[in-house]
Order: C-alpha cells, then structure tokens, then sequence
C-alpha cells in the first residue's frame, strides 16, 4: 500500500535549495534513514511527508485514509499531566516506562525539560494507531537500553518507517534503505548505514573518474579554440559554446570544503599541557534534598589522555556527575580536586547560550565586536563558511546550533573535554571527523552519551550508574560493558577508570535492605518486561481479529451456524483471559523494577 508519493518536490531557502527535484514512494513496510548535513534539508523533508509542510513545487499524493504520526525536532505537547498527553492504558504506561518517564507520569507537561518533553512526545506517537511513523531524531535523550528497546519497537512496526538519526546502530539496524540529502540533490541507496557509506564512496569515485575525463577534453577543446584568431571566425558557434562549457565546468562544489579542523585555534599555539593531575573524587556522593541517592561513595582518578564514558538510565545522575567534574555543582558529599594545569571545556546538552539575534560571526568574536583572524579561520574550519557567517543564529538548524556551540567551547583551548550527549542533532559527517580528532587529541575526555557507535570509537573505560544510587566500572572497557548489557549481566565489581593505575568506584554509601540483594537485576526485570509486552501485542492483535471475525459473521448470518459463532466467542474470551493476565504481570515487573 502507498502511504506517501513526492513527485520532483522542492523547498529552497534565499540562498541555496534544500532539494530540487526530489521524487520519493513510501509504502507499507518500507524502513527509510535520511541522512545529509546539517541545514541540508532533513528535517523539512520530514514535515512535507508528515503533511505538516508544502513544497514550494512539486506534488505530495497520500493514500486514502493514511494516518501519520509524527515527531519532531522540538515537538508540542497539549496541556495537561504526562499521563493524559500518552493515555491512560496499559501500553502507554509501559512505553513510558521503557522511556524512562513512568515517575513522571502525574507531572504537568508544562513543568518538562526539553529532553523529558521529547521523550513524552515519542511515547504519544509510538501508542497511536498509525500506518506512517515520521521520526526527527527519535533516539536523542533516551538511555542505551531505551534506544536497544526502541530499535526493537520500530522493527516490529508494520507500517512505513521514515527518520531521522544520527544512530548507526539504529540505521543499520532498522532502514532497508537510505536517502541522502547533499547539495540539493537526493540519492536514494539500497540498504542500511554500510550500503549508504558504499554507495556514497562509489559516488565519489565516479565524480572524481568524470572530472579526469572533463580535464583531458577540455585540453584538447582549449587547444581547438587557441588555433588563431582567422580559424576562429570560420568555427560553429555551438561548438565555440559547447567547448567554452567544457572548459569552464567542472566537479560538484564540495558539501563542505575541507575536513572539520579541531586543532588548534590560533596557529603556533596548542593545548595546554597536562600535568600529572587531572581531576579526583573522593568518596563523592549527591542527591537533591531528601530525594535517594543518585549515586555516593565514588572514588574516581581521571588521567592524562585519558578517556571516560559515563553510562546509565535516564535519571541516575550522569549529567549531575559531569556537573561535579566540571566544578559546576558542589557534591553533597565528598570533595573534588582540580589540578591546576587543567583548562576545562563544557559542552552540555543545552548548549552555550546563543543569543538568536546574533549572527554566527559575532557570537564567535564576543566582545571584540570583530573576529579575528584566527577565529575567521576556525569558523571555517567548522564549515561555517563566509555566507553562514553572517547568518543569523535564529536561521540556524538545530544541528548547526550545536556545531556552533562545540565550536565556541573547543574555540577555549581546553585540555580537558566534558561532553554531555555530543552527538544529539549532529550530523553523521560532522560526527565522524570529530571522533576522528579525538582519537589523536592529547587532552582528556569524559564523555555521556546513548550513541553506542561514538562510545565505541571515544572511550576506553566506562563509569556505569544503575540509577539506584550504585556505581561500578566494569572490567574490559565499554566492548566487555556493552556485551554483558545485551546478556543482562549481575552487577560487576568497581575498577579501574579513566587511567591504566588502579581507581576505584567504591560502593554506595548508603546500605541497601539485605533482602534487596535477592531481588531480580533491572537488566531482567526489563527483559521481562519487553517479552510480557510483545506477548501482549500478539494477544490484542488476535482480540481485534477475533472481534472483527464475531462481528462480520453475526451480521451477515453466515458464519457458519451457531456453534461457528459459540467457537469464536470461546476463542474471544480466552483471548481477553490472557489479556487480562499479561496486563497483571505487566504490573507486577513494573512494581519490581520500580522499587
């Protein structure tokens, strides 16, 4: 079935296409990532097959009846509780729960920051009864094992999927095919996030084996214009223009010219050095008010060059713990040193404040009133090239707001990295280098984030916090942390962290009851959880069919007699039995996870 069709659709901005010219056909069971730079076009792509947006040309034709659920980059709530926004039955509670929002659902959606408000919205549209799932970054704020829940969520989804992501993971795991979006032009490839890099490669190839071709006859074509001016007058003015077009054209300009450039930010001067001391924690502890823990009793010895993930659900503390790291937060118990070469960068998820009013060259110069050279150089080397200099932050998108902001931080010169979520709203190309950079980089990184694929590449240790006030650092890095995650592993003994010398995450200070030990890991409890909840799927599915079936046969009078009709209603009624039992188990494993 057809749930959308574009036809040559366009949306341009003053200075550039977004696309040209674009023809796409989504339909039943498709699994569609859209990829390209930020600015590129994505998320306007998203809102025309939403139906939110209009092309400037072009025809959108939708099948008839289509229901379309969307989710956007800064999505909308309506009034009221967490819990009225979602519904009021048992699978909204769970994807709620599975969201990490199952405390808040009495909360007032007025009172959610922008990551809680997100991951509301995605509730909404997961438990809504649609044929087409148009997502913008639908993993940003979710924890790892969320976004492993979700990847399971939308490949078991039988309608269309379109989104948005900067996940790897979730696009080689989920889409069957990918559309890039590059200078106006749309390529539609076969496959996941590795056919989108071969296919991209060979794109390259191609343009680069064409351009030779171009040179070579351009030579011969300059040297058939060149043959005096007498034999000049005598040529075709049509080849004259068709030899003038060959000399003058050339290769696509690049999407970006360069590579993004994180080194230094004023020629001849590097980081800082580091000296032997970086960062310690000692016996650090934090909670708000009377609240539990989020976590206590942590020992931590950051080293030079050394790289940190910190792990965990939404809700255990992470971003407080960077906070404390940064000196940003006093913890309510222990202390903190701060060795004094280090020269710290923060880079949050909100972001440095950015003024909208500003223009991309002013916010970097700051109170000089004018960049200089240097810092010129460095927006250039962010792709903020002399146009988007000038442009105001409000035109921004969301991903060149945020490549904005790692720009104003690293412009600091750091030694010292704290990334909270780096890679929400950035794109794959500006991800990529990044990681790039810092791999080689000298200084130390202490990284949070849920993308699976940028930890694997950054961190070498991972601090995990179990969102019950306990913190550990599993043996083996984030590789060994990640497989006994998948395998649902016992909570592992502290070790070392962020350096190959001992350091230690001691226990939490506060003991918990000695029964709570026999209780089942969180890692089981949401195994058990997922498994109740497909099995509780499969049973609707089968209700509504059964339903269907009672309700056909009774009015048409053939179904097959009475005792047709008693067996359909015996499988009816058994069907609501188990329903019913599955919802009761259901909330038993909340309950358990939940205390």
């Amino acid at each position: 079935m057809i749930l959308v069709d574009l036809s040559a659709v366009a949306v341009r901005r003053p200075d550039r296409p977004l696309f040209e010219g674009l023809s796409l056909t989504v339909a039943s069971g498709d699994r569609l990532g859209v990829v390209g730079r930020n600015g590129g076009g994505k998320s306007t792509l998203l809102r025309v097959l939403a139906g939110i947006a209009a092309p400037e040309d072009g025809v959108v034709r939708r099948g008839r009846g289509v229901r379309t659920g969307f989710l956007g980059q800064r999505p909308e709530l309506p009034a009221g509780t967490v819990g009225e926004a979602v519904g009021d039955h048992w699978e909204a509670a769970a994807i709620l729960d599975r969201l990490g929002m199952a405390p808040l659902a009495g909360a007032d959606v007025a009172t959610l920051s922008g990551g809680q408000a997100k991951r509301v919205a995605l509730a909404r549209v997961l438990v809504s009864d649609v044929d087409l799932l148009v997502l913008d970054e639908p993993t940003n704020h979710l924890d790892l094992d969320a976004v492993a829940w979700l990847e399971d969520r939308l490949a078991r989804f039988a309608g269309g999927l379109v989104l948005v992501t900067h996940d790897r993971h979730v696009l080689d795991r989920v889409t069957t095919r990918v559309l890039e979006l590059d200078r106006g032009q749309g390529f539609l490839h076969d496959g996941g996030y590795q056919a989108y890099l071969d296919a991209r490669a060979e794109r390259a190839d191609a343009d680069a084996s064409a351009e030779a071709v171009r040179r070579n006859l351009a030579r011969v074509e300059l040297a058939w214009l060149r043959r005096g001016a007498p034999a000049r007058t005598r040529k075709s003015k049509a080849r004259v223009a068709t030899a003038m077009a060959i000399v003058e054209g050339g290769p696509p300009p690049p999407d970006r010219p360069g590579g993004l450039d994180l080194g230094a930010a004023r020629r001849g001067v590097a980081t800082p050095r580091l000296g032997d001391k970086v960062v310690l924690l000692h016996g650090v502890g934090h909670r708000y008010g009377s609240d539990p823990w989020l976590f206590a009793g942590v020992d931590l010895d950051l080293a030079p060059g050394g790289r940190l993930g910190i792990v965990g659900p939404n809700g255990s503390g992470k971003s407080t713990l960077l906070d404390i790291l940064a000196g940003r937060l006093t913890p309510t118990v222990g202390h903190i040193e701060t060795g004094p070469t280090v020269r710290l960068g923060y880079y949050d998820q909100a972001g440095r404040e950015l003024d909208a009013g500003l223009r991309v060259r002013d916010a970097v110069a700051g109170r000089a009133g004018q960049p200089s050279w240097e810092q010129a150089r460095l927006m250039e080397r962010f792709w903020f090239d002399d146009d988007a200099q000038w442009a105001p932050i409000a035109t921004l998108s969301g991903g060149e707001r945020r490549r904005l902001q790692l720009l104003l931080v690293l412009a600091d010169l750091p030694n010292v990295v704290v990334l909270d979520e780096p890679t929400n709203d950035l794109d794959l190309d500006t991800l990529r280098v990044f990681e790039d950079h810092l791999e080689g980089w000298p200084g130390t990184v202490v990284v949070v984030s849920h993308d699976r694929a940028h930890l694997e590449r950054t961190v070498d240790d991972v601090l995990v916090l179990d969102g019950h006030g306990g913190a550990s650092v599993p043996p083996g890095g984030f590789g060994a942390y990640e497989a006994g995650r998948i395998a649902g592993p016992s909570r592992r003994p502290a070790g070392p962290a962020g350096r190959r010398a001992p350091a230690t995450v001691s226990e939490p200070a506060t003991k918990r009851a000695p029964e709570a030990n026999k209780q089942r890991s969180p890692s089981t409890l949401r195994r058990l959880l997922g498994q109740v909840e497909r099995e509780l799927a499969e049973a609707t599915e089968r209700r509504d069919t059964l339903s269907a079936e009672l309700g056909a046969a009774s009015a048409s009078g053939s179904g097959g007699g009475h005792l047709a009709l008693a067996g359909l209603a015996q499988d009816l009624a058994g069907v609501e039995s188990r329903i019913a039992e599955l919802e009761e188990r259901w909330l038993a494993l909340a309950d358990e996870l939940g205390g």
